[in-house]
């Protein structure tokens, strides 16, 4: 190559402007598990039974025997209410076991449920795949049973567990994990860089939550609110493992992170994590959950909802009532996007992949065949290309002027606005701040349903 056209090259190279892909970007299974949207927790364990949140590690097996329990009762009910995924927990912070692990007698095996010859575990899994769900699984690092928990030696034996449950249950979700820990054990370091190595190993496939990810990370409360301002992405540094990172910065995220994290909105349906019958008459209300679903889902964010079965191994009655009507009452908001009456298809097809690119200080408009009423409107961007959305503003004209429906910041797989009740043929969107030009994949405008 001669020394001109080399020079050339170079210049065209250099005038190049960064590509999104030049920004932080989802993987393929983090992609994959943000478009979940709503998943669940199962928390059982002999807490259901001796009406504690945190057991101790002292109780023992024999209390444990949910004589009725049915996998299938529970799962069809997740699968029916629109729950994508069910995480069980395999072993809390007691270190009770509910499948029968090799390596302690603390499980199942030593309790009267099935004589000890049943595996919890299994029946969830096989229950998933029966009802065409993801299965996944909370394996707590605190152990408060094992002896050799507070050693370098607990965490072969954790290794060892979680080789268990990562061989034999078939295609694992995703692998739930915490920085919980016994503060006196102070020589207790978790080697979660030994952790998720074996789980990239043995299950590529499966996403794994921590405080700080690797692949999801926490949202920084148990509220089931994420920020209003809300980034996938964030920075990691080396003393920030599990339970160490500021819940403020999890909340929010940053801009600038190099690490694409998005977040888990966790929260339970009732006051505790594990069911107890003096909380059945504070088990949150579908309308209540509906809000949930916008301050996590319609925040950037998956839901993570907890659903604890009862002392018989099922799903309390006024939990599932409340389920199936939240998930009426969001079915009957958003089965009918009236956006699709005029805008462009690329904005109302369901497909991240097709979009409008839109650049700061352009207004985009969109303009409907007719007049719609609405009160409800879901953006999305093509998040497969990184999020770029920092501030926007949406108008809706009025006849004879645009007026403001909405100042938002981050949009990322989906943002979800309540705004006042809007009748309009023609709505303007304008980037006010953005990384870089945004796709925009998804315009939806919805009326509530009253029940909201």
């Amino acid at each position: 190559m001669n020394k001109q056209l080399y020079m050339i090259l170079l210049l065209f190279v250099i005038s190049i402007p960064l590509r999104a892909q030049d920004e932080p970007v989802p993987s393929e299974i983090q992609l994959k598990w943000q478009k979940l949207e709503t998943t669940a927790f199962i928390h059982f364990t002999v807490n259901t039974f001796t009406g504690k949140e945190w057991g101790d590690g002292t109780e023992s097996p024999e209390i444990f025997n949910p004589v009725n329990f049915d996998a299938g009762k529970m799962i069809k009910v997740l699968k029916e209410t629109g729950f994508k995924m069910a995480i069980i927990t395999a072993k809390h912070h007691d270190g009770f076991c509910l499948w029968p692990t090799a390596y302690t007698d603390h499980s199942v095996k030593s309790s009267p449920w099935k004589n000890g010859k049943g595996d919890m575990v299994k029946e969830i899994e096989q229950a998933c795949r029966e009802y065409g769900i993801g299965f996944g699984f909370y394996l707590s690092p605190w152990d408060q049973n094992h002896p050799t928990y507070g050693t370098s030696a607990y965490n072969a034996f954790y290794k060892n567990q979680l080789r268990e449950l990562l061989t034999n249950y078939g295609d694992v979700a995703e692998v739930w994990f915490d920085g919980a820990k016994d503060k006196k054990a102070i020589d207790m370091e978790y080697d979660f860089d030994g952790y998720w190595d074996l789980v990239r190993e043995l299950q590529p496939g499966a996403v794994m939550f921590s405080d700080v990810g690797p692949d999801v990370r926490w949202v920084g409360n148990e509220k089931g609110i994420a920020g209003e301002t809300m980034w996938s992405t964030i920075d990691v540094k080396p003393e920030n493992a599990p339970g160490k990172m500021s819940p403020e910065y999890l909340n929010v995220g940053d801009p600038n992170g190099k690490l694409w994290i998005p977040t888990e909105t966790d929260v339970s349906i009732r006051p505790g994590w594990f069911y107890h019958e003096e909380e059945d008459d504070k088990v949150r209300s579908a309308q209540n959950l509906v809000d949930l679903y916008y301050t996590s889902v319609g925040r950037n964010s998956v839901l993570l909802l907890n659903i604890p079965p009862n002392k018989e191994g099922l799903f309390a009655e006024q939990d599932v009532a409340n389920l199936y009507e939240y998930r009426s009452i969001l079915d009957e908001t958003f089965r009918n996007n009236l956006a699709k009456a005029g805008a462009d298809k690329t904005l109302t097809d369901g497909h991240l992949e097709s979009y409008t690119t839109l650049h700061t200080n352009k207004p985009f408009v969109v303009k409907l065949k007719k007049k719609a009423t609405f009160n409800r409107i879901a953006l999305q961007e093509n998040i497969a290309d990184g999020q770029k959305n920092e501030e926007a503003l949406l108008e809706y004209w009025d006849g004879t002027a645009w007026t403001v429906l909405s100042e938002l910041t981050t949009i990322g797989y989906k943002r979800l606005l309540r705004v006042p009740l809007t009748t309009t043929d023609k709505i303007r969107i304008t980037v006010k701040k953005s990384k870089s030009p945004v796709q925009l994949a998804e315009l939806g405008l919805y009326k509530a349903s009253s029940r909201e």
